[in-house]
């Protein structure tokens, strides 16, 4: 069978989602994650863009033995050099490097020509090429960019150099079959094409970077762009575990990856907590609701056949039939075995500390799911913050005026407040107001349960802005107007040193 190779540019694409932003520790372990799971590149970052990308880049690649390590710049000499340096330690690298090539961007976005564009590409990449062997060359909107001067462009960096060209639906606007043309045409119209991989990168903007994707690769591209869970700019990008699934689901396809899909899912929960977005129950192949069946039409065929009604072995993404249930019943060994299942090893002091919440939380709620278990693994990161609350009461009801009463930890020194407020979340921010004096404004403030039942866990994502500058909190508990308030400060904590 042809092999795919699967560029991931979750590091890179993915973490530009607004509040989805990693420290470098979080990437490299989301990085070793994909490098178990078989992704052929790592797209670690954009190093010219700021010092923590840069930096990670640095430490990615000393982290990362076996895929290849790019670094993205743009048609710029100090991006390209900046990245070269950011990848000195990598085992395999390669410079993304690139322009955008669509009447749109030429006229409006660099007020040039198509000529000027093309000896713009030509040069970037002769110039990437100085610095490591694997130079890819990326034409920036090519979904709307003329075949004709398209593969003028490929032509042009294939012969400077360039070992992948990339061809982006920037905004999302291709139909399939319209995508898949414009690869099959650079395929049989370009010179020196074969000495180049064609790779795909789709946007989501009307619901069709898989198909878009999928055709392009059944066209003859042989690369695919791709992110966990699909995120990215605006509606996301291709997302990887669909792509995988596909192919190894149509045999008659002929194509396969090095992915292991059976670390699929531990990893899509890993990406999803880390950067606090969560999976979209109906999400093709990881939504929580991918293998469920409310229909009884339905359930009585799975319980008959399971093939009648699902086309994928749950197990074959990693998902477990058998799971062990968690309760206030359950020891260490369970909640361990239950985090390694879902990508996560912690230290015997750490396990301890996450099994002490997660007694806490068995207590107050019948069911503890896969979600319930990342936020408790993720929660001790909320004790190393400077502002922290210690405690939080509040009085509300139907006739009358909330009020709250709160505490807070400040670098250790204690501070109260109390305050009355239109419900019990306006009381409660009011009254941490009193406490942080600063001018701040809730933007954004959502409010999501992750599972179903007037137990359940709620999620809260806030944006607040601060100094023209926003800033995204998360948190999580079974009190949500404790978790709104706890969002609150997560947010707060990024600003105030």
């Amino acid at each position: 069978m042809d092999k795919l190779q699967i560029f991931d540019t979750t590091l890179r694409d993915g973490e530009q989602v607004p509040g989805c932003q990693l420290n470098t520790i979080e990437k490299i372990q989301v990085a070793q994650a994909l490098e178990n799971l078989g992704v052929d590149v790592i797209e670690a970052g954009f190093p010219v863009s700021s010092p923590g990308d840069f930096n990670s880049v640095v430490e990615i690649s000393k982290a990362v033995t076996w895929p290849a390590i790019c670094a993205l710049t743009r048609a710029v000499e100090k991006d390209i050099d900046a990245a070269a340096e950011a990848l000195k330690f990598a085992k395999r690298k390669r410079i993304h490097t690139g322009i955008g090539t669509s009447p749109y961007h030429i006229q409006y976005k660099f007020n040039s020509t198509q000529e000027e564009i093309l000896q713009r590409a030509i040069a970037c990449t002769k110039y990437a090429k100085k610095y490591v062997e694997d130079v890819e060359f990326y034409c920036e909107d090519a979904g709307r960019t003329d075949n004709e001067y398209l593969a003028q462009v490929v032509e042009a960096v294939i012969k400077a150099g360039a070992t992948v060209v990339n061809i982006p639906d920037t905004t999302g606007y291709c139909l399939p079959a319209e995508y898949g043309a414009k690869i099959r045409y650079l395929i049989e119209n370009v010179k020196g094409i074969e000495k180049a991989i064609l790779s795909t990168h789709c946007h989501n903007d009307l619901g069709m970077a898989t198909a878009n994707t999928v055709s392009g690769v059944i066209n003859g591209a042989r690369q695919v762009e791709v992110t966990i869970n699909g995120i990215g700019e605006r509606a996301g990008n291709t997302s990887l575990e669909e792509v995988a699934m596909i192919l190894k689901s149509h045999k008659e396809i002929g194509i396969d990856t090095n992915i292991n899909t059976r670390n699929i899912y531990p990893v899509s929960r890993m990406v999803s907590s880390l950067m606090n977005m969560p999976v979209q129950p109906n999400k093709a192949i990881v939504g929580r609701n991918a293998f469920a069946h409310s229909s009884g039409i339905h359930q009585d065929g799975v319980l008959k056949n399971r093939e009648s009604y699902e086309i994928i072995d749950p197990n074959d993404v990693g998902i477990d039939d058998n799971t062990i249930a968690l309760t206030a019943r359950s020891g260490r060994a369970a909640l361990k075995h239950r985090l390694s299942v879902l990508g996560i090893e912690l230290t015997q002091e750490k396990l301890d500390k996450v099994y002490e919440e997660f007694l806490l939380l068995a207590d107050r709620k019948k069911d503890i799911n896969d979600d319930d278990v990342l936020l408790l693994a993720g929660k001790d990161r909320a004790e190393l913050q400077r502002i922290r609350l210690e405690y939080l009461q509040v009085t509300s009801g139907v006739g009358v005026r909330s009020v709250a009463s709160l505490g807070l930890n400040i670098a250790g020194e204690k501070f109260e407040a109390a305050a009355s407020g239109n419900g019990p979340v306006d009381a409660s921010i009011k009254a941490l107001k009193q406490i942080i004096r600063r001018q701040m404004t809730i933007q954004e403030f959502l409010i999501q349960a992750i599972n179903k039942g007037s137990d359940d866990m709620g999620k809260v994502h806030m944006q607040v802005e601060h100094n023209g500058v926003n800033y995204y909190g998360f948190s999580a508990n079974t009190d949500i107007i404790a978790a709104s308030v706890e969002a609150y400060i997560d947010a707060i904590n990024k600003f105030v040193k």
